[in-house]
């Protein structure tokens, strides 16, 4: 006997029971965010069966009655896709529990950019994290590279603040010895990011910045076979094409994609080629089990143009200063992931990935005041410098999830453990040649620097969510992380015996949460949770006979704290936080003097930082008429990142700098937008405002003529204009006008890598894509 519903029916979300051609029909609904297993179903459906034919019964239940019940079955609906109009709202918070994860009582965000107005093909961070406040955003490698962002007042370089993921799975090349994520999926391939804040670190990772996961697209599981092309061209000869194709049939779902993008830029001697696939295969033999087999790789040459200083920069922010270098990584991230809902109440995840690449780079290394010209001794060019990271960085994470009853109430346990194997291997200083294309060839044998970074870490981690009552809960965690680094190789600039050869990691992290919901619509939460930040490469490694590293040199660490509000109330919705993050014992360079008076560059720990701010997200829908939809938002932060007790090297002295604001770290950060929907049509407009920043601890405000490498970075607010038109379903078309008023700026004056000085950011661009789905 098969219980399931009539295909004419509407429905709401609610459990009920219809009766049509003389049989009973219950349909079940689950709970969001709890799991009813198939088994538990059919005993709720035969219990609902015997109670009615009781009731329809005078004579009570017959032995025919009580057969046909032990004979029920459950049989699951498969998805519908449902094609509607939906508004460019789409920005919400994750539930208290989503998957193996617990975030009751911590601050979320979850961006879905199947509807977004972001320049995606582009990446322009400004855009598709509009609706994010305090996000940092740093123009580097050109557009559409790599999405560079930081939260409060941290780094953005490569998002190495974050503990990055792509469904789940790690993709920062090395969390102990390099951290930047130079995997770069294209946007197009994402159908939602998660951004979860620092004070959820115990379950992931121990990073202040939080978590970023990207959520990759999904095949269509009511078929076998669905395609979906998106094409885009625009400015400075941009051609971009994505194609995917995704389905379902039988046990068997898969996703695959490929990607294939190349740019000149915005300025001279730039250029871009990049290209990415993926394939995903999930195997799901029951609703309780399913097996997920992925493989993705990134990979992009990038012609680096170089450097400015302010001159050239106000001369003309389009012109280049080198045409030789280079920069190429090419990254493959592999991983198994297992989902087994082992019983109504618990939950295992088991997921084993890898980061597998490498990172290259040839460049004429020098500042922006050294010309890259012909050497009138050997009457051409100088040798470029020849740097190859490999990474080989590999994690396993066990996660369990366990619902229990206290009382009356459900209260949540989640724990777990993670393994980390990672090997980084960095050839560094080779001689290249003297050409003008990209050429990883050295024309002397040998490295400058040749050291593997080896690192073996594992933590245990459990947080409880106690529900005190219907509206309050309370949760408390631990995070024990126990590894050890050790490095090995040749400086051939250094004595071996003076760098640290063995740096151990061992901390206990503690974190505690509150979330209170008087109603459906209204929530306060607060959080507190430890964090560290491990000694990398380039804390430890001196760049120079001249510099020492501290014997006693330790891993940075601090917390988060928080404590907001968020709900709605008819046509407003809102996300209000007060923050605090506080850094302790911050790496820096102090001028030291030895026993023969010689001066010496010295990496220790040079202080603290305090971080502390709001960030306020407000948006209101309007419907005006049947057809018409208004939205209005703003994402604004609010920031005072100040040193506290810290002292860094000025010329040959040693300077205090307790109360200098902390580099790359602005007041005051907002995106402001509105978006009109009429029909199929859209219209949006975002601007854009963040204020100025220092370069350097020091707070220097004047840049030096010679190089442009610290000094102030300006305000800057730009304009943005997208249009879009839904021919279709399957037919969409949209324009973006990505810095409407073609404003001249700059994000960043950059201390290392890619070089210091100015990077100018792009000015007008023009973006049309075209997207087809059949």
């Amino acid at each position: 006997m098969l219980l399931q519903e009539p295909k004419h029916m509407v429905h709401d979300n609610t459990n009920h029971i219809v009766k049509g051609n003389n049989k009973w029909q219950f349909i079940v609904r689950n709970a969001p965010g709890i799991y009813l297993p198939g088994v538990f179903k059919e005993k709720i459906m035969r219990t609902i069966f015997l109670l009615m034919a009781f009731l329809s019964n005078a004579s009570g239940l017959t032995a025919q009655t009580k057969t046909k019940a032990d004979s029920i079955r459950v049989k699951v609906l498969d998805s519908v896709v449902v094609n509607t109009f939906i508004s460019s709202s789409q920005r919400t918070y994750l539930p208290d529990v989503h998957g193996t994860y617990l975030y009751a009582g911590k601050k979320t965000e979850q961006l879905n950019l199947l509807h977004t107005d972001a320049d995606m093909a582009n990446k322009i961070g400004r855009q598709v994290f509009a609706k994010v406040p305090g996000v940092f955003v740093y123009d580097m490698d050109g557009a559409g590279n790599q999405v560079n962002i930081a939260v409060r007042g941290l780094d953005p370089h490569r998002g190495w603040e974050f503990n990055i993921r792509k469904d789940g799975v790690i993709t920062n090349s090395d969390m102990y010895g390099y951290p930047a994520s130079h995997f770069n999926m294209p946007l197009e391939s994402i159908e939602r990011i998660e951004l979860v804040r620092g004070t959820g670190s115990l379950q992931y990772g121990a990073q202040f910045g939080g978590m970023l996961n990207y959520i990759s697209k999904r095949g269509d599981s009511t078929r076998p076979i669905g395609v979906e092309s998106i094409s885009t061209v625009g400015s400075y000869q941009l051609l971009n094409q994505y194609i995917a194709i995704g389905g379902r049939t039988g046990k068997f779902s898969y996703y695959a994609y490929i990607n294939r993008k190349s740019r000149q830029g915005y300025r001279k001697n730039e250029h871009t080629d990049a290209g990415s696939e993926a394939v995903m295969i999930t195997y799901e033999p029951g609703h309780n089990f399913s097996v997920r087999l992925e493989w993705a790789r990134s990979g992009y040459l990038y012609r680096i143009p170089g450097a400015l200083t302010d001159k050239q920069f106000s001369e003309d922010p389009t012109q280049a200063t080198r045409a030789r270098n280079y920069f190429n990584p090419n990254i493959h991230v592999p991983s198994v992931t297992v989902d087994w809902q082992l019983a109504r109440q618990t939950q295992l995840k088991l997921g084993v990935s890898a980061v597998l690449g490498e990172r290259n780079s040839v460049m004429f290394d020098k500042p922006t005041n050294v010309s890259d010209t012909i050497n009138s001794t050997t009457l051409q060019y100088n040798p470029r410098q020849v740097d190859i990271d490999h990474f080989n960085s590999y994690t396993t994470e066990l996660r369990m999830l366990h619902q229990y009853h206290t009382g009356k109430q459900t209260s949540i346990l989640v724990a777990g453990v993670q393994y980390m194997n990672n090997d980084l291997h960095r050839a560094q200083m080779g001689q290249g040649s003297t050409g003008s294309d990209y050429d990883l060839t050295r024309i002397t044998p040998g490295w400058g620097r040749d050291l593997h970074f080896r690192t073996r870490n594992i933590a245990v981690f459990a947080e409880n969510k106690w529900q005190v009552s219907g509206k309050l809960a309370v949760t408390f965690g631990a995070r024990v992380e126990s590894g050890q680094t050790d490095l090995s190789g040749i400086i051939s600039y250094y004595p071996g015996n003076k760098i640290p050869l063995n740096i151990s990691h061992h901390f206990p992290l503690y974190a505690a949460a509150i979330v209170y919901k008087p109603s459906e619509s209204l929530q306060f939460y607060g959080g507190w949770s430890q964090a560290y930040r491990p000694m990398i490469f380039k804390d430890l490694v001196p760049a120079s006979l001249y510099d020492r590293v501290d014997p006693n040199i330790r891993d940075a660490s601090g917390y988060n704290a928080e404590i907001g509000v968020r709900g709605n109330w008819r046509f407003l919705k809102w996300d209000i936080t007060a923050f605090l993050l506080q850094d302790k014992n911050r790496f820096g360079t102090l001028a030291q003097t030895d026993n023969t008076g010689t001066l010496y560059l010295y990496r220790t720990n040079i202080g603290n930082s305090t971080n502390k701010g709001a960030e306020i997200f407000i948006q209101g829908n309007w419907l005006t008429g049947n057809r018409i939809n208004i939205t209005v938002f703003t994402s604004t932060s609010f920031l005072q990142a100040r040193y506290t007790e810290a002292i860094v090297k000025s010329g040959n002295n040693n300077v205090d700098i307790s109360g200098n604001k902390v580099e790359s770290a602005p007041s005051l950060t907002s995106r402001n937008g509105v978006t009109m929907n009429y029909r199929k049509l859209s219209i949006s407009v975002l601007y854009s405002y963040t204020s100025s920043t220092y370069a350097d601890a020091l707070n220097t405000i004047q840049p030096p003529a010679a190089t442009g490498a610290v000094g102030l970075v300006p305000a800057y607010g730009i304009w943005d204009l997208t249009t879009g038109f839904r021919f279709s379903a399957s037919l969409g078309l949209k324009m973006t006008i990505s810095n409407l008023a073609n404003l001249q700026y700059f994000t960043k004056r950059p201390m290392f890598y890619p070089g210091p000085g100015i990077w100018p950011s792009d000015g007008r661009n023009i973006s049309t894509s075209l997207t087809i789905r059949l």
